[in-house]
Parts: C-alpha cells; structure tokens; sequence
C-alpha cells in the first residue's frame, strides 16, 4: 500500500484528479490529470528551452499572457510533440475542459508527457473530461501524481510551509521525471499549488528564481525534453498579507517553495530510469558560482562517471577528466576530491594526484543508495551543487524498447 499524501491539494482552494481515459494500453495505468482551483489564481510557468516544443507549451504560453489561471491538465503517454495537429488537439482539450468545470479555456495551464511524434487522441480526451471533472475532490492529489507519471517507479510529491503575515501558508507540489532529463529551463514536469496571496508577478519571478537552482542542475541522460515544464497556481486564500514586493513575506514564500523544488529534484534525479542510486557533486573552492555549476553539472552528466557509480568503481580519474572539458579554467593540481554516503567518507585524489586509499572502503561507500562526489578546486570560496543517478544495463533496456 501506497502512503497517502495528496500534496498537491493540501493548499487551500485545490482539489484534483486521476483517471484512465484510454491513451495509455494499460487500463490500470492513470493517464490524465486535472488540478483545479475554487477560484482565479495568479499563475506562472516555466518552459523547456529545447528549440523543438510540444504543442501544449504554446497554447499554455498563450493562456499565462495575463498571469491568471484557474485548473492544470495533463495527460501522459504521448507527448503531443512534433504530431499533425497537434496544437489544435491542445486547445480542443482545453475547451473541453472549461465546459466540464465552467471556466474559460484560456484559464487552463496544459501540457503532456510520453511518446513523440504521435497524434493526442483528442476525441478519447473529450469524453473522459467530464468523468474528470466529477472525480476532483481534496483527497485527489494521490491519482493525479500518479497520472503523470511514463516510466517513473513512483508518484514525486513535495509540501512546505512558511508562516507569513500570522498566517500559514503552504506550497504542495506533484513532479514526474524519469528520462530526457536534463537542463537548461526547469524539470522535466513539475505543478506546483499553493494559498500564498502573492501577484502574478512576484510569482513568476519566484518560481524562475527558485527553478534556476534545483531543476537546472538536475541531469539523468542529457537529453532535454520538448514538453519540460514547471508551473504554479496561487490561490490567494491563506488570508496573508498580499506579497506585491521583495521583502521578507517574499523570502519566506520563496523558501517553502524552494524546498518543494529541491525535494522534487532530488527524487526525479534518484529515480531515473533505471536508475539504482542518487549521485550528488558538490564542487567548492571555486572562483564563482557559475564556475562551480558547470564543473559540477560537466561531472554528474559523465556519462563514465555514472557507470562507475552503477558499480561503485571508485575511478576518480572520470571525475577530474569530466571537470576538465566542462567548460571552466581552474588548477587540475589544487584539486581535491572524496566519495561520500552514509557507509563514510573517503579521500582519492590530493592536489589533482591519486592516494592510495582503501578500495575495500570506498566501494562500500559507493554502494548505497545516495552517494555524493565532493571536488574541492582550493581556489576560493564559492560552490554549487548537481544532481544525477547512476547509468546501468535497465536504462539501455527502457529506451531500446520505450514505444512498446
């Protein structure tokens, strides 16, 4: 048995729901999500930066023009991307929708997850929104992070709270992220919920803010997807102060909603496919923050690097070589680094040369199911932080045959 969370609906105003409606072969498996508010929420979106977008990214594009929003509609198992059609499909959805609940259609954030290139089958989706729309309820939120999710081995949910003005806010967010996981933009998907009474514009630079840090420093395969995106919907009903400027009340809802990312990403980067661990660098002694992202973003995308984590080979000499192309100017003879887990710690490599280090150790060290590379660059006082998963024999196999 599942625990039971609903996260999503835990902010007040929020309800949801998940069905099959048939996308999907599977009819034990949820193919469509719908998150719906009571009332008009200031919303805000961030997309994929993938020159190739999916016909859903426009038509949300188009309906966040007034940063207004009232229900978020996903569907998983075929990507809308790249299919004849398809952005008419996108909006046909939409209206359906609006009817179903009684909004407008460009009150609706939409998107899709799955397979590229092939048509939405638009008239299945029509007919399975009013079922949709009947199932919301605030005990929804389990089914819906459910629904999202292709080749995810479990649902991603995520809840904070900030106490702002008197009042308890709370941020609820639901992720689905497996493969075609890389940066540059925000996650892979990602919706977010929450009561903060906040304006359309302090939110979109919240979410832009807080999606820049975790979300692009996530990498389980390179490939960016054309369907990325994160968005939030803020119903305004926690009865704080209104936020319309950066001061303390922002910091306090920019933390909640920052820990709700980072949980997110955290369990996208452990989950990829088949993935057996989370693989974390943290790269310190840097010259700047940027220096330390693309170093720590150029190790846990090494394509080497994860194989020796899938068999916790410690071959810290992958490690150095991958700091070196990234992009970045820094001392290869300064460079210290260590694998980290609960099992310990151990060091490697001394100023850019190899120790002799017990093997026996480091293995254990490297067999658990968090493991974190630590590089020290000793050539400063910034540092950042990437997060990745192992490459293993499961995640040649899910790809070899991911239509079928």
């Amino acid at each position: 048995m599942r625990p039971i969370y609903n996260y999503i609906t835990a902010a007040a105003g929020f309800s949801a729901s998940g069905i099959h409606c048939g996308i999907r072969k599977n009819s034990n498996k949820l193919d469509l999500a719908l998150i719906s508010a009571s009332c008009g929420c200031a919303a805000a979106a961030v997309y994929t930066t993938n020159v190739v977008k999916a016909a859903p990214i426009a038509v949300t594009v188009k309906n966040l023009e007034n940063g207004r929003a009232r229900a978020i509609l996903v569907n998983s198992g075929i990507a809308n991307a790249c299919a004849p059609g398809g952005e008419e499909a996108a909006r046909r959805s939409c209206s359906a929708l609006a009817e179903a609940l009684g909004i407008q259609a460009d009150e609706i954030i939409i998107n899709s997850t799955g397979v590229i290139g092939v048509p939405l089958p638009i008239e299945k989706l029509e007919a399975a929104m009013p079922v949709l729309a009947a199932g919301l309820s605030k005990d929804g939120g389990d089914a819906a992070a459910e629904a999202i999710m292709t080749t995810d081995t479990y649902p991603k949910q995520a809840l904070a709270r900030a106490e702002i003005g008197g009042k308890t806010v709370t941020v609820g967010g639901i992720a689905k992220g497996s493969g075609m996981i890389h940066p540059n933009m925000a996650t892979m998907l990602a919706f977010i919920t929450t009561d903060c009474d906040i304006s359309p514009e302090l939110l979109r630079e919240a979410l832009a803010e807080s999606a820049a840090d975790p979300f692009n420093r996530v990498s389980v395969d390179g490939d960016p997807s054309t369907n990325d995106m994160t968005a939030i919907l803020a119903s305004g009903l926690a009865g704080n102060p209104p936020i319309d400027r950066k001061d303390e009340d922002w910091l306090a809802f920019f933390e909640a909603l920052n820990t709700v990312n980072m949980t997110l990403a955290r369990m996208i980067a452990g989950d990829g496919e088949g993935a057996t661990k989370l693989v974390s660098c943290r790269v310190r002694g840097a010259k700047s923050v940027s220096d330390a992202k693309k170093l720590s973003m150029g190790v846990i995308s090494s394509s080497l690097v994860k194989a020796a984590m899938f068999g916790a080979d410690a071959n810290w000499g992958r490690v150095i070589c991958a700091m070196g192309y990234s992009g970045v100017l820094f001392s290869p003879e300064l460079v210290d680094i260590y694998f980290c887990s609960e099992a310990g710690e151990i060091a490697v490599c001394k100023d850019g040369a190899g120790l002799d280090f017990d093997e026996v150790k480091a293995k254990e060290i490297l067999l658990r199911k968090e493991v974190s590379i630590i590089c020290d660059l000793k050539d400063g006082d910034q540092e950042a932080e990437a997060l990745g998963c192992d490459l293993t024999y499961e995640y040649v196999r899910i790809n070899g045959d991911y239509r079928s």
